[in-house]
């Protein structure tokens, strides 16, 4: 399994012979290295239907013909224009071809803003992914503040690798986001969602120095691959 992070909170899985994006934001994403009219995409992985998250998902799915998974408001939407969904919620679990992905708590938001019509599409729980696949157990938490209940995560699943929001402002900062780590209990944690624009910045090497000794932090630059 190949992991690559690409800017704000948009990861590549590759497993199973298949290219799994999650929240694929590419364009106006001045972090990122991948460009949203080239990039292959087998499945989409969803966490809310924030724009910064959603992002380029229809029209890297229109292009690749991708399955976009995604809590269930979400993917209704996105299937009424036109993709191939596959809605699911939190704590439902499913078997793909690819691996499994069931769907964690997250405390945030979750909706689509049409800026030009002045709308906000509201879209569901947001969520936190866990997609296990060739042995190894991956959890991406999306967007969200520290919550008593990562605690079971840790209790109950053995993760490999776990992308963690540290930006502040409208996530965990670094403080909570060290006591999510921790709670977590993942080997490698690799902070995510902060430097995209000043009000989330942070020092991402700071962190991952910070963390517990026994948890290896890896602040990933876009384009940095981790191979398990």
């Amino acid at each position: 399994m190949k992991l690559s992070f690409h800017g704000h909170a948009v990861v590549k899985v590759e497993t199973n012979g298949k290219t799994i994006l999650i929240d694929p934001f590419l364009s106006g994403n001045g972090a990122t290295d991948l460009n949203a009219e080239d990039v292959h995409a087998d499945v989409i992985l969803l966490t809310h239907g924030h724009n910064d998250h959603v992002g380029d998902t229809v029209a890297i799915a229109k292009r690749t013909g991708a399955k976009v998974i995604a809590p269930f408001e979400l993917a209704t939407y996105l299937g009424w224009q036109g993709l191939d969904v596959h809605p699911m919620h939190i704590g439902g679990a499913h078997e793909f071809d690819f691996g499994t992905v069931k769907f964690t708590q997250a405390f945030h938001g979750s909706a689509w803003t049409d800026e030009e019509a002045g709308t906000i599409v509201y879209t569901g729980m947001p969520a936190g992914i866990l997609l296990k696949a060739e042995g190894k157990t991956i959890h991406h938490a999306g967007d969200t503040g520290l919550f008593s209940d990562m605690k079971l995560l840790g209790e109950f699943e053995n993760i490999d690798v776990a992308f963690l929001p540290i930006g502040d402002n409208f996530t965990m900062g670094p403080e909570d986001a060290r006591i999510a780590a921790r709670w977590i209990g993942a080997d490698k944690v690799v902070p995510v969602h902060y430097d995209t624009f000043p009000l989330i910045e942070q020092d991402g090497e700071a962190f991952c120095k910070s963390l517990d000794h026994d948890q290896e932090g890896i602040p990933m630059k876009a384009g940095d691959e981790i191979t398990l």
